[in-house]
């Protein structure tokens, strides 16, 4: 599929691209950042983003500047907050006042360090959150989520090593707004025997579109923790 793209400024003399797709006048307006290994234009990106435009949302994916830049390595924390905050400035700007921010991996953690901070943000969806490195339950990457206060939709994977099952269940499964989606089989690129990519974005982007139906507009509504 073929995107009209769009260049944002997110310091100065540095930009990134946006690729903007679906109804711009949708009930959902969703940032979708992509992960620390693949870049906006991966199938685990790009096959999500046209999922949830297929599915009634209107989504935005983009590239941080190490990918934007062709390098592989991540840049640090502060370059990734300042270029997804520029990212959503402009999606506030031109589409929606208090989008989703979604992200794969490092791209929701990016996105709940945001929602943390306080930046306007209707929800946000996390797509196999990192909760801790592999084999290192001990590092974790919690100390911020319960400083959030809108609706956070988790995908789990019960196979993905980034998020053991003892560690999730106490830092994430009992957070007050958190609804928690598992995954049987999946790891944390959310693979697994007898799953094609395709079914699995379907189903990813399906229940993030009806989980966003039970959400008011500014994100509060009737949405409960659950699982699947």
């Amino acid at each position: 599929m073929e995107l009209a793209t769009v260049r944002v400024k997110w310091a100065p003399g540095k930009w990134t691209t946006l690729w903007p797709s679906g109804d711009p006048g949708s009930r959902h307006t969703l940032i979708l950042a992509h992960g620390a290994g693949a870049g906006a234009c991966h199938p685990l990106v790009a096959g999500l983003r046209d999922q949830l435009v297929a599915a009634g949302a209107f989504c935005v994916t983009f590239n941080y500047p190490y990918t934007e830049e062709g390098r592989r390595r991540p840049d640090r924390m502060d370059r990734l907050l300042t270029c997804h905050r520029a990212v959503a400035e402009w999606v506030r700007r031109e589409v929606c006042e208090t989008p989703v921010l979604a992200g794969r991996s490092m791209g929701g953690r990016m996105g709940s360090y945001l929602a943390a901070d306080g930046d306007p943000v209707r929800a946000l969806v996390l797509y196999a959150y990192p909760l801790h490195p592999p084999r290192r339950p001990d590092r974790l990457r919690s100390e911020h989520l319960g400083r959030i206060t809108i609706p956070m939709l988790f995908f789990r994977g019960s196979r993905d090593a980034f998020a053991t099952p003892e560690v999730f269940d106490r830092e994430v499964r009992l957070l007050g707004v958190a609804t928690v989606i598992d995954l049987d089989g999946l790891d944390h690129s959310f693979r697994g025997r007898g799953h094609r990519a395709d079914e699995v974005n379907r189903r990813l982007a399906e229940v993030t579109v009806a989980w966003l139906e039970t959400l008011g507009p500014n994100g509060f509504g009737k949405s409960a923790r659950s699982g699947a």
